[in-house]
């Protein structure tokens, strides 16, 4: 896979190129700095990138599988391919795995980039694996993919293939590409792997309870916290916020 390429929700977009602005809450355009780790990356190989990932993100994959019942295996292969192992422009400036975008509601750390359109406005994370979370909520929490829900997390081709209908990316080999990565990898084995003792099958099999909450003149985020039984800690975690202030209208992620 060509390091000059990045792909942000569908692996067939061209390159993405950093366009910077000076606005709120956006970078001013200034030299790359490339952490060690980062460098470390962009002299290995393609296959020792992605034989990295796996090791360093299939925990990750297997958490959000818990939680939100997407297979490991799918999440990987996306990130595999989406962020170019990650040394995709976005995920190492970004720690942005998926190419998620801001939308309307996102009140976090923004950078921009020339994708579908010019300028467009991609979230900005500050740890790799909060993009996993968002990942998995941006799946979790659209319509339009709820059908993947009732397939079991085993089933990784049914997914790849309902992924591609569903619209995530245009790419017409997106679903082949997602199938290739898994199988070559063997990464359907952290669908099955047992990653919690028997003591703690109970609560893993628990069901989470996904809410949306609009915010109204007079809430805090300590009174929202109460309401519904959450830690202010845990709603900012979900949200990416890096402090308290809320606006009127803003929409919250509240996970029970």
């Amino acid at each position: 896979m060509s390091l000059s390429m990045l792909t942000g929700c569908g692996s067939s977009k061209k390159a993405v190129k950093n366009t910077s602005k000076t606005t709120q809450k956006t970078e001013q355009k200034k030299p790359s700095v490339v952490l060690k780790e980062q460098q470390k990356l962009l002299k290995m190989s393609n296959e020792q990138r992605r034989q990295w990932y796996i090791k360093t993100y299939a925990p990750v994959a297997q958490e959000e599988m818990k939680r939100y019942k997407i297979p490991a295996s799918i999440t990987l292969a996306q990130g595999i391919l989406e962020s170019q192992s990650g040394v995709g422009e976005l995920a190492l400036k970004s720690n942005n795995h998926f190419g998620i975008k801001c939308h309307k509601t996102w009140t976090g750390p923004k950078v921009y980039h020339d994708d579908d359109a010019r300028g467009e406005c991609f979230r900005k994370y500050k740890d790799p694996r909060t993009s996993f979370r968002d990942h998995s909520l941006f799946l979790a929490n659209r319509d339009r993919y709820a059908s993947l829900f009732t397939l079991k997390t085993k089933d990784y081709k049914g997914w790849a293939k309902g992924l591609k209908k569903a619209g995530y990316a245009t790419d017409p080999k997106y679903a082949n590409k997602l199938i290739s990565i898994i199988e070559r990898y063997n990464l359907s084995r952290w669908d099955r792997v047992k990653f919690y003792d028997d003591s703690q099958q109970a609560l893993s099999q628990k069901k989470t309870i996904t809410l949306r909450h609009k915010v109204q003149s007079g809430d805090t985020l300590y009174s929202i916290s109460k309401r519904y039984n959450v830690s202010v800690e845990d709603l900012q975690q979900t949200n990416n916020m890096s402090d308290t202030s809320l606006q009127i209208g803003q929409e919250l992620i509240i996970i029970q």
